[in-house]
């Protein structure tokens, strides 16, 4: 047998594998995973009962088009069909993205950190990570992104609220970095927690979007909507960028349960609103408890708290692992805790007391 391997693309060697929020383990006592920013509830009223008639028809391929899904999005937000574009979460549209942006040679800004998935899918495409250092208080620091754009950048995520820190970016410094950035970069707006903000400073992207055709707006329904398992999100843009999202979409990607199931969602939002306005007060009250303790928290405005421990961050990791909560750790960092059900909430915070007096 020859021991010569296929050739693979040498961009490959410098992609870091994507690590998922660590599950908590089974078989042993009951364990809180907060590590994936899931939503604790379950599915919506009726989500279910959809979710479980499609799956009678699994022998058959799903709607290519997304057709129903697509009016239900567009009306739900007040744009063109032809300005709606869905995917396999939203980190598979930003992936479809890139695909129609940035090859070879190309740039892509981000602010750093911010969602993991960026340089990952930037080296994949082949085009070039621009990583920019989030300010002192946890946020983007737009006029360093703005000054970062070159004749090479084609395309700038803005992560808001930024994962994992939870900060914003509210509508003036927004508008004003919109201002800034040429009309053919593509500016992507990431949305992913939009539903759990509640400062009216901060814009809603759709509305930015109208009135520019260089802005696209990602959206998902794993978070707030509980659908992470099912894999659908979505991208309201301009018809240019989002007839090429279309074109570069895997062929049947959604599958027709993940496509009734969002629709079914879209249709149960008081339910969800009720839901949503549940975990921001248990936010408030786990950010509350925790800057009595002494930390200093970064002003969250998603369904996660921040954080930053340095050398520290495996250690604190490992003593909630101990307690019975998984947390999401990025070594050398920090560490992102998702608000989840209150008895693991509490255990997260009655750790965080602890490990504050050793500091």
């Amino acid at each position: 047998m020859s021991e010569t391997s296929p050739r693979l693309r040498a961009e490959l060697d410098g992609v870091p594998a994507y690590k998922p929020g660590k599950p908590a383990a089974a078989g042993g006592p009951k364990a809180y995973k907060l590590s994936s920013n899931e939503n604790p509830y379950p599915p919506l009223p009726g989500v279910l009962e959809t979710a479980l008639a499609a799956a009678g028809s699994f022998n058959r391929y799903p709607d290519l088009a997304c057709t129903a899904l697509v009016a239900e999005i567009a009306s739900r937000f007040g744009v063109p069909a032809s300005h709606v574009a869905t995917g396999t979460g939203s980190v598979g549209v930003a992936q479809q993205l890139l695909q129609s942006t940035a090859g070879p040679g190309d740039e892509v800004i981000y602010a750093w950190r911010s969602f993991e998935a960026y340089p990952i899918i930037t080296r994949i495409s082949g085009a070039r990570p621009v990583e920019v250092p989030l300010t002192a208080d946890e946020g983007h620091d737009l006029d360093a992104m703005a000054e970062a754009i070159t004749e090479r950048t084609r395309l700038i995520f803005v992560c808001n609220p930024n994962n994992p820190t939870g900060t914003v970016i509210r509508r003036a410094e927004l508008e004003r970095f919109l201002d800034r950035v040429p009309p053919e970069v593509l500016v992507v707006l990431d949305e992913a927690y939009r539903e759990f903000i509640r400062d009216t400073e901060v814009p809603d992207g759709v509305e930015l979007y109208r009135e520019r055709p260089n802005v696209c707006v990602l959206r998902t329904f794993s978070k707030a909507y509980g659908l992470a398992g099912l894999r659908v999100g979505f991208a309201i843009a301009h018809e240019p960028v989002a007839a090429a999202l279309r074109k570069t979409a895997v062929p049947f990607g959604v599958s027709q349960l993940a496509q009734d199931a969002a629709v079914a969602s879209l249709r149960a939002e008081d339910e969800l609103l009720g839901r949503v306005g549940s975990l921001v007060a248990e936010r408030e009250r786990v950010l509350a408890t925790l800057t009595g303790q002494g930390w200093t928290v970064a002003e969250t405005h998603a369904n996660f708290v921040w954080l930053r421990l340095g050398e520290r961050t495996l250690d604190f990791a490992a003593a909630c692992e101990a307690a019975g909560v998984v947390i999401r750790p990025f070594a050398g960092e920090g560490v992102r805790v998702t608000i989840g059900e209150s008895e693991g909430n509490d255990l997260f915070l009655q750790t965080a007391a602890a490990f504050r007096k050793e500091l």
